[in-house]
């Protein structure tokens, strides 16, 4: 059990290092709230389905993400899709054309898109 708590400790210490918060209130995110988020600010690029085919997808010189290929979302961390969402996808090493967004949006919001994600690419 100590273990385990420390373990935890850890994640969390490397979050808040890297000025990443973690959730608050209950611990769960809000997938609901996620997916409204979702469609106000994603999908112009992510498009309506999750599926990287956005309205302005094809104006583009990289692709945007699709959300729904289970197998490239399952390799990517909760924290480095939170960490891609608050400060651009060139903070993950990923395309300059996703922009940071964590002037729009609370660290809460970031989860609860996270966990919208989630559910696009795994249910």
């Amino acid at each position: 059990m100590k273990r385990i708590f420390a373990i935890t400790m850890m994640a969390a210490g490397t979050m808040m290092a890297a000025g990443l918060a973690l959730p608050t209130g209950a611990g769960a995110a809000d997938a609901q709230h996620g997916e409204q988020l979702y469609h106000n600010y994603c999908i112009q690029c992510h498009g309506l389905n999750g599926d990287g085919k956005g309205i302005n997808a094809s104006h583009l010189d990289v692709q945007p993400r699709n959300h729904t290929d289970r197998d490239e979302m399952s390799a990517r961390t909760d924290e480095d899709l939170f960490k891609a969402i608050k400060l651009g996808g060139q903070s993950v090493n990923k395309s300059i054309l996703m922009p940071n967004w964590d002037g729009n949006l609370s660290d809460d919001d970031i989860h609860d898109l996270v966990a919208h994600l989630r559910q696009l690419c795994c249910q």
